[in-house]
């Protein structure tokens, strides 16, 4: 939504500011009494700043007469394509804003919408950091070929000594300046916008959908690391010193002892049934040989 308000309104500020821009510079030339004094000489450049082309007349104070002297310099080139940057981005600006309000649904059908519209921002985004560069890079040349300096310098009268010259009036360099300002920001607006739309097509959705195999082991990781710190902090703390542990191997001893216990009075319930048996007194068995044997007598009760 940024990008559909404030992109217009950049790409104007940049175009404008360049494009209609006109420098008036006015010099002056003396003579010294050989012809007439303080003779005023008015020089006009402009977009799309071909000094080679722009000329003036000057005096020559030797002479009845006077010459012509050109400046010197073609900037043409980094100044239409700035410009030209800045009316095809305001077009594309006004496109996009119809169709994100008017055809959302044709938009986002089949991905093409949002593909075309990343692969155009993210030209839009270079062309305006390279254009903003050379604009930069090219204002710089414009000024010191239009410094009165060396635009003095180009008159033959005024590199004699004998002839004074000056300067009377100099361009006003601010409105230049800001266009080459409002090129850099439209080249930090659009390229913050890739993101944005960037989100919009398949390549992020699809990346969403799927994660990296690297994410997944990560939070694998993140989990073992989790539950092993659970698990660490559900174990017994040697912390308190040997009273705990003393505490603790009573406490499994008692355990121990109630367990042995609870054994025994389990076997004591089994009961085992034996025959019974008594011994009674000495019987003496003879027989016919009459040889005694004597013995226990063992009487077995049945059960």
């Amino acid at each position: 939504m940024c990008m559909v308000i404030f992109a217009p309104i950049f790409a104007i500020c940049a175009f404008a500011t360049c494009g209609g821009y006109h420098g008036h510079l006015q010099v002056k030339v003396d003579c010294a009494g050989r012809r007439q004094n303080n003779l005023s000489i008015n020089i006009d450049f402009g977009y799309p700043f071909r000094l080679q082309q722009v000329h003036f007349k000057a005096p020559m104070c030797e002479a009845k007469r006077e010459e012509i002297v050109f400046l010197s310099g073609d900037f043409s080139p980094a100044a239409q394509f700035f410009v030209t940057v800045g009316v095809l981005a305001f077009l594309y600006s006004l496109l996009a804003t119809v169709v994100y309000v008017f055809y959302q649904n044709k938009y986002l059908k089949n991905n093409r919408g949002p593909l075309v519209d990343f692969l155009v921002t993210v030209t839009f985004s270079l062309t305006w950091l390279l254009s903003s560069c050379c604009w930069a890079k090219s204002l710089t040349d414009i000024k010191t070929a239009t410094n009165p300096t060396e635009v003095l310098l180009l008159i033959s009268a005024c590199r004699e000594k004998e002839y004074k010259c000056a300067a009377t009036q100099e361009p006003f360099w601010s409105r230049l300046n800001t266009s080459a300002v409002f090129g850099f920001v439209n080249a930090i607006l659009w390229s913050g916008n890739i993101w944005f739309v960037f989100k919009e097509t398949d390549w992020y959705k699809t990346g969403q959908r799927y994660p990296s195999r690297t994410s997944s082991r990560k939070r694998s990781s993140e989990m073992r690391e989790r539950l092993y710190s659970e698990s660490s902090f559900d174990q017994p703390d040697d912390s308190f010193g040997p009273f705990r542990q003393d505490s603790f191997t009573k406490s499994r001893g008692d355990f121990d002892k109630q367990v042995q216990r609870q054994a025994s009075i389990n076997q004591s319930q089994i009961s085992f049934s034996l025959p019974e048996t008594y011994l009674g007194k000495t019987v003496i068995y003879e027989k016919e040989n009459k040889i005694a044997s004597q013995g226990p007598v063992i009487f077995v009760n049945e059960m």
